[in-house]
C-alpha cells in the first residue's frame, strides 16, 4: 500500500529536524537489510533517502544517475553489492554517523 502524501511529508518534515530520528531511519533500513528482508530495506532506505538527500541529491555525491538511483531502490529493484554499499557509505557519512556490526549468540 503506497504511503499518503500527508505521512510522507510528516516524515520529511521530522527528518530535517530531527537528527535522532534520521539516524534511526537509517539504522533500522540497515538492520532490515542485515537480517536479510531486501524487499523491505530496500524501501526504508528509499524513504531515508525521499526525506532527507533525494535522488537528486545522492546522485551528486555518488555519480550514479538518478533515474539509476531510483530503480535500484525500486520494488523490482536489483541493485549490485558494490552501488549497495557505495551508497550506505555515502548515506553515514552525509549523516555523521558509522554504524558497525556486531555479533552476538542467537
Amino acid at each position: 500500500m503506497p504511503l499518503t502524501r500527508d505521512f510522507n511529508h510528516t516524515v520529511r518534515a521530522r527528518a530535517r529536524r530531527d537528527s535522532a530520528f534520521r539516524r534511526a531511519l537509517l539504522r533500522e533500513a540497515l538492520e532490515v537489510l542485515m537480517s536479510g528482508d531486501v524487499e523491505t530495506g530496500k524501501i526504508l532506505l528509499r524513504d531515508y533517502i525521499n526525506a532527507t538527500l533525494g535522488f537528486a541529491g545522492l546522485a551528486e555525491l555518488s555519480r550514479i544517475p538518478p533515474k539509476s538511483l531510483m530503480r535500484m531502490f525500486g520494488a523490482d529493484g536489483n541493485p549490485r553489492a558494490e552501488n549497495l554499499f557505495a551508497v550506505i557509505e555515502l548515506l553515514q557519512e552525509n549523516e555523521g554517523v558509522r554504524f558497525e556490526l556486531r555479533s552476538r549468540t542467537a
